[in-house]
């Protein structure tokens, strides 16, 4: 694949430009170096749990601060983790979700990426990954994200599989005051914010409320579903050609109170009206809305001085988490007109988490850092409710019209209510083994209520090699939990559940070099194998342990400061990923993926970003006729002011797919034809403006 790509190469010359023409005065010694206005990335604590030096963490990392944020325009979190190394952000046909593809493994329900925020996981229990209903996640209340990309179960147990991705929200330290921020743009896009840190009494104080609206891009479908069945019935009641639908609504917040040792966060994501993107059941529904609900708190006791040579830490969560939908899953006239009304689902169903854990790090033996935990949760899928106009084997209830809707909670759901306990001990040792050299061993032990037990070992030797360079070979295992949609759906004969199911489990292998040649200049580079065993597939119609998968691929990365006023940023990954049962791709992720960046502080408070990245073409699935689906490049850019707590007033105006890149994101083969046969589209040009006033 070529990477070649004019807009890079033009962004790359402007910079350099930049460079030579910029100005004595932005030389000058009283300007600190522009490369400090992206906030410490020097440490990083997503690897062990405690603080340690990125090029020393035992699994290879990402930091995302919240200048970064700011500089790029990035208004979701799929727009930060899409310039993660390894990562592609790619798109569900349930409710355009994002997949977080990583490294080459992909899902649809995306389970295989473990999500956290401020340390908590955010996994729905019904389909091991964020819900159906995810809606996104706004950025202005977030300090730092930071990721792994490799395994983690050694330190976060389940999911921890293809990577681990934790959110760190802002503190009243980090806000310093209140402040008050809006945006608009296209889509009919709007959100509005406000943000305050200060002190209640004795207490840190740290509150956060956000509401937005869009439409959704709207991006038009030639054939969906329902054009396959039009074809077999002699009918005409697709919706497509059509829009897919993408539009939300949205409301966030979170409190926190901190006093001494102690923090309480308190946190709500809601979503409303959510757009069924392609549809549900791959056939266009532009009347169809689906409802999230998600209510967080944690209590957490930090006390690195607990006793001499002992740090404890000590954390409480709940997680309730709800979602609905009224959904059309075919539209009216569907299958020779079985359907009067249409194909009518209401699923909805309620969770409840909670979780206790316990972390001590010993630093009283000379020359190791001990770290051991142990914890328990108890999630819940604790109610059901579904009505419908259809029976279990598809056919309609009456004559398949909305008075038909019948309530079958009771004798017919999609899955009944079950419960699931985890318990779980590990411990890690940091040994400095020897001068310049660093070992860390790790082993969690977790045990399920409903498959039992598994255990995952790491090891991570760290040698500095100089004092600018850094080599790490790093060894990890991981699983991912079977979810109660795979071990227990029911009323379904297209897809049924096996209580009988094991876990995922990975082995992966990593080599990699972290190189300082100067102050300005950052280079990093990894390479890693991995092999997945007892990957869940559905094998006929039942979900079963039946795949294998290995993986390998190379991650370069790139940072360059050549002056005060100018910063380049970009890298490289390449995956080839080969399904053991078929000897080939097992598709629909990208082999190549290149990204750049440029920051160009043009004149004093003033800073322009670009960033271009590129995704390669992706393989078909075995059994898929459709040729190789397309790679396709967008280039993003940004004007604002540069964040400054002593202005009032910031602004900030983004312009998205500059050039209106044609990309899209590939559609699984499904029987009896191709349900979505030109992909699902991706938005094309769009506009953003942003203010903010700080009191």
């Amino acid at each position: 694949m070529s990477i070649h790509c004019p807009p890079l190469l033009r962004l790359l010359c402007a910079c350099l430009a930049a460079a030579a023409c910029a100005p004595a005065a932005a030389q000058s010694s009283d300007e600190e170096d522009f490369a400090l206005a992206y906030g410490d990335k020097s440490f990083v604590m997503i690897a062990t749990g405690s603080r340690v030096p990125i090029e020393r963490a035992p699994a290879v990392t990402t930091v995302i601060t919240a200048e970064d944020i700011a500089a790029t325009g990035a208004t979701d979190l799929d727009d930060v983790l899409a310039t993660v190394p390894g990562f592609h952000v790619s798109r569900s046909t349930v409710t355009n979700a994002p997949v977080y593809v990583v490294r080459g493994i992909r899902h649809n329900f995306n389970p295989q990426l473990l999500m956290l925020v401020n340390g908590v996981p955010m996994t729905t229990v019904f389909s091991g990954d964020r819900g159906n209903v995810w809606g996104g996640l706004p950025l202005e209340n977030v300090a730092r994200i930071e990721v792994i990309r490799g395994p983690g179960s050694a330190v976060y147990g389940a999911d921890a599989y293809a990577g681990v991705v934790n959110i760190i929200t802002k503190t009243a330290a980090d806000i310093e005051g209140t402040q008050f921020g809006v945006r608009a743009g296209s889509f009919k896009t709007g959100d509005v914010w406000a943000l305050h840190g200060g002190k209640l009494g004795p207490f840190a104080l740290n509150a956060y409320l956000r509401a937005g609206t869009t439409d959704g891009h709207r991006e038009t479908v030639a054939a969906d579903a329902q054009t396959g069945w039009d074809a077999i019935f002699a009918t005409s009641a697709s919706h497509a050609p059509g829009p897919i639908e993408t539009g939300r609504k949205a409301l966030d917040g979170e409190l926190g109170l901190a006093h001494d040792h102690w923090r309480l966060r308190l946190g709500l994501k809601r979503r409303r009206d959510v757009g069924s993107g392609v549809g549900v059941a791959e056939a266009l529904d532009p009347t169809g809305r689906n409802d999230s609900e998600r209510i967080t708190a944690d209590l957490t006791y930090d006390d690195a001085e607990f006793a001499k040579d002992w740090a404890v830490t000590v954390q409480t969560s709940f997680l309730h988490y709800e979602e609905s939908s009224e959904l059309v899953l075919f539209p009216p006239g569907a299958f020779g007109g079985s359907f009067t009304d249409g194909m009518l689902g209401n699923p909805e169903k309620w969770e409840r988490h909670a979780r206790l854990n316990a972390s001590a790090i010993y630093s009283g033996f000379a020359d190791h850092r001990l770290r051991l935990g142990v914890g328990a949760e108890r999630k819940e899928l604790y109610r059901i409710r579904e009505s419908r106009n259809f029976n279990s084997d598809f056919t309609p209830i009456g004559i398949g019209s909305r008075a038909d809707i019948t309530d079958v909670s009771d004798i017919a759901p999609f899955l009944r209510p079950h419960t699931r306990h985890v318990r779980y001990i590990y411990a890690q040792d940091e040994w400095a083994l020897a001068r310049d050299w660093t070992l860390t061993a790790g082993v969690r032990h977790d045990r399920y209520s409903d498959f039992g037990g598994t255990t995952n070992p790491r090891l991570a030797l760290a040698w500095d090699a100089a004092y600018n360079l850094t080599t790490r070979l790093m060894y990890g295992t991981a699983f991912r939990a079977p979810s109660f949609t795979e071990l227990y759906n029911i009323n379904n004969p297209v897809v049924v559940g096996n209580p009988d199911l094991d876990p995922e489990r990975i082995r992966t292998v990593e080599l990699a070099v972290s190189w300082q040649p100067t102050g300005r200049l950052q280079l990093d580079a990894n390479a890693f194998h991995y092999r997945m065993q007892d990957v869940i597939h559905l094998v006929g119609t039942r979900y079963a342990n039946a795949g294998e998968q290995t993986g390998t691929g190379l991650e370069l990365e790139a940072q360059w400061s050549p002056s005060q006023t100018v910063r380049l940023a970009g890298h490289y990954a390449f995956q080839h990923s080969v399904d053991e049962a078929t000897d080939r791709t097992p598709g629909m992720a990208p082999r190549h993926l290149a990204y750049l960046r440029g920051d160009w502080r043009f004149t004093p408070g003033w800073l322009a970003s670009a960033q271009a990245k590129r995704v390669s073409a992706r393989h078909r699935q075995t059994g898929d006729t459709r040729r190789t689906l397309s790679g396709y490049h967008t280039v993003d850019l940004t004007v604002r002011t540069e964040r400054d707590t002593a202005r009032a007033w910031d602004f900030a105006v983004s312009v998205r797919n500059l050039f209106d890149a044609d990309g899209r994101e590939p559609t699984p083969a499904e029987a009896p034809f191709v349900t979505i046969p030109d992909d699902i589209p991706l938005p094309g040009r769009s506009f953003f403006i942003q203010a903010s006033y700080r009191l």
